[in-house]
């Protein structure tokens, strides 16, 4: 004999199932193709809209050749000549061992100006597994919490049904109403 409060946990663990293992790669899935391809216009549109010129260093990079490593980054003041002929300086991140003089490439938005790199399509899927992971995660996260809430209201159902129900039973059952 099962009541209605069982019956309705069993539909609910049903849901929850499904929902576990529809509804959440489902949602993972889709988050992550939408940020995925979000950020691949992201990446197309800011390849489109810049390149690298050849600029020189105006200056040695902040702390001087030879006292950074070769990999290590600094930021220096470059000039190079834009589309136009014009001349430009502006303060680029170049290799840290660079001398003045040194040629170094530089990116450039379709401005002029000095710009970052484009957004590589790593980046791209990076966003889009990051995203996917994020909304599965919170899926889940939602659907326990929701199972945990239905048990939750059910169990203080059959809590207080109990409790009516020995109510009435009690003073029967242990003698209370003899006299």
């Amino acid at each position: 004999m099962r009541r209605r409060t069982d019956r309705v946990q069993s539909w609910c663990t049903v849901l929850f199932l499904l929902v576990l293992a529809i509804g959440l790669p489902m949602a993972a899935v889709g988050a992550g193709n939408a940020a995925y391809a979000s950020q691949m216009r992201v990446v197309h549109d800011q390849a489109a809209a810049r390149h690298q010129v050849t600029a020189r260093l105006a200056e040695s990079p902040q702390g001087g050749p030879g006292q950074s490593e070769a990999t290590e980054l600094r930021m220096a003041k470059v000039s190079w000549t834009g589309g136009d002929g014009a001349r430009h300086i502006g303060v680029a991140t170049v290799p840290g061992r660079a001398d003045s003089g040194t040629e170094v490439r530089v990116w450039v938005g379709s401005d002029g100006d000095l710009a970052q790199p484009p957004t590589s399509a790593s980046t791209a899927r990076t966003m889009g597994w990051f995203t996917g992971m994020l909304t599965a995660a919170v899926v889940a996260g939602a659907a326990f919490a929701g199972r945990a809430r239905v048990r939750y209201v059910l169990d203080r159902r059959r809590y207080a049904s109990w409790d009516t129900e020995w109510k009435a039973v009690e003073p029967a059952w242990s003698g209370r109403n003899r006299r």
